[in-house]
């Protein structure tokens, strides 16, 4: 597994997984894939930073995250549907937290939807820390 910094070339390669992040967790985001790349590209010029994740040649994965003041806040993670369940995710983690998060609270938000998801980082050590509630006006 290799896990090295995005560049500018990556960024449609983010889009497109990024999009089927948002299928797969089953987010009510309806942003495109330009939208998605465009939006990717403001957030990697301020606040957030990107890592692409691959096996061999291959670009499995993704993760997304900006620092706060006290934690980590990983936005997003991903790792493509054929790669899955195969301990990429796991080495993944393990890695980035003893090396670019290292000695650093981890944060994030997994949708109430997303059982797969909330096993996923339950199994890598996460614990439940808060539900956030949201009113939709209909």
């Amino acid at each position: 597994m290799k896990i090295r910094d995005i560049t500018d070339s990556d960024l449609s390669t983010l889009a497109e997984m990024n999009h089927q992040l948002i299928i797969d967790e089953g987010h009510s985001n309806p942003m495109n894939v330009s939208q998605l790349r465009a939006r990717m590209q403001e957030w990697l010029i301020s606040e957030y930073r990107a890592v692409m994740i691959s096996s061999g040649d291959i670009d499995v994965g993704y993760a997304l995250w900006r620092v706060e003041p006290d934690f980590i806040h990983v936005r997003q993670f991903f790792i493509a549907r054929q790669y899955r369940r195969k301990g990429l995710g796991r080495t993944a983690i393990s890695e980035l937290t003893k090396t670019r998060w290292l000695g650093r609270n981890i944060r994030l938000e997994v949708l109430t939807g997303n059982s797969v998801g909330q096993a996923f980082w339950h199994t890598v050590g996460f614990k439940d820390y808060c539900i956030t509630l949201e009113y939709r006006d209909a």
